[in-house]
């Protein structure tokens, strides 16, 4: 049945939803890329919360969904920006969120890596920031899952120098029981994070990143680049240390760095690959047997979405994600811990369903017709 969807100037436009999805199944592990997807929680919507208070969260929905990840042969980045960290889901959340998920990624045998930040604080001492970042690494490496070390906004407002972020993170590295991965998010995920690594100015914030990872590249499994900068991540990528790898946060680019060139690849950590799991997992697939062609062919039309999801303000991306979560059936409602479904206009969410929709990806299109009608009615939309 045709949808009337509102466009970017509120007028309705007729579209007629797909009958069928994309077929995809589940498949062997990938043998020439290690892909993480970041996932999102679902939050508990009968819980009586406020987006001041503490995250209430429906576990097994959360579980659930990372399950069907790992059915695809994707790893879960766990507790990231796209879980809300900072943004409705505080340490006290995050702490647990990971000891549930890692113990499921036990269970099954899934690949499981964790955030470790500080934001237990709202600002302090360099000891005070050290000390809280300690607090979080403990609790990722005694779950058993592999540590990301997270940008944090507590160091980005009190180091005064490049030098104190070669402090922090060498003493972080010195102690790391395991190789981590090393996350540069930049500030149009979080504005707090303006000059990161002592610098506004990139070339030199890199010049930082380098010399810690120079310094300890035994304890450094990769780094995970979220700056939107296709040419920079690449630049980046050929000045690593002989097996350190780089894991491509660049929602926007991601085919080709994934792809590489005769110079080297990137790995993927996204959070586009949330509502693309099956899909992306399927690309993987085709680029393990060494199709390029037939890679590019499965994953550049998903551009479009993910640049429509991650659009300024970027931060926002997460109500999107959350949004096709609900019209692809992987939870009962469209909620959000902090109340951030609010966070993006009804026009945002009538092109994201009909992209997804173009795409294939909900299992079931009468499902996700059916939701997105109930979301036009809510707003007044009739037919």
């Amino acid at each position: 049945m045709t949808l009337h969807l509102p466009d970017a100037n509120g007028a309705l436009r007729a579209y007629e939803p797909r009958t069928e999805p994309l077929a995809l199944t589940t498949g062997a592990p990938f043998t020439s890329r290690t892909v993480f997807s970041a996932a999102h929680v679902v939050a508990d919507p009968y819980a009586d919360t406020t987006p001041d208070s503490p995250a209430a969260v429906d576990w097994d929905s959360t579980l659930a969904f990372r399950r069907h990840l790992w059915s695809h042969g994707l790893g879960v980045a766990e507790a990231m920006d796209t879980a809300q960290r900072g943004m409705g889901l505080d340490w006290a959340g995050a702490a647990e969120l990971i000891r549930r998920s890692a113990a499921e990624a036990k269970a099954v045998g899934g690949r499981i890596a964790c955030g470790v930040g500080t934001d237990q604080l709202a600002g302090g001492t360099l000891a005070e920031v050290r000390a809280a970042y300690e607090e979080q690494l403990a609790v990722v490496e005694e779950s058993g899952a592999q540590a990301i070390l997270m940008a944090s906004r507590a160091l980005a407002a009190t180091a005064k120098s490049p030098d104190d972020y070669l402090e922090v993170y060498g003493h972080l590295l010195r102690q790391a029981a395991e190789p981590v991965i090393l996350h540069w998010l930049g500030p149009m995920f979080d504005p707090a994070l303006e000059g990161y690594w002592g610098s506004e100015d990139l070339d030199a914030a890199t010049d930082t990143f380098l010399e810690v990872i120079a310094a300890h590249p035994d304890k450094v499994d990769g780094i995970k680049v979220s700056l939107l900068d296709a040419q920079r991540e690449i630049d980046l990528r050929r000045r690593l240390p002989q097996g350190v790898r780089c894991y491509t946060g660049d929602d926007f680019h991601y085919p080709e760095l994934i792809a590489g060139d005769e110079q080297g690849f990137s790995h993927a950590l996204l959070g586009i690959f949330d509502p693309l799991g099956p899909l992306a997992a399927e690309a993987v697939r085709v680029l393990d047997t060494g199709n390029t062609e037939g890679f590019r062919a499965l994953l550049d039309p998903t551009v479009e979405l993910s640049r429509h999801l991650f659009r300024a303000p970027t931060r926002f991306y997460k109500t999107g994600v959350v949004f096709l979560a609900w019209l692809a059936g992987h939870q009962s409602h469209f909620t959000m811990v902090g109340g951030l479904q609010s966070a993006r206009s009804l026009p945002h969410f009538a092109r994201a369903y009909e992209l997804a929709d173009g795409l294939g990806l909900f299992p079931d299109p009468g499902l996700a017709e059916e939701r997105m009608r109930t979301l036009l009615n809510l707003y007044g939309v009739t037919p």
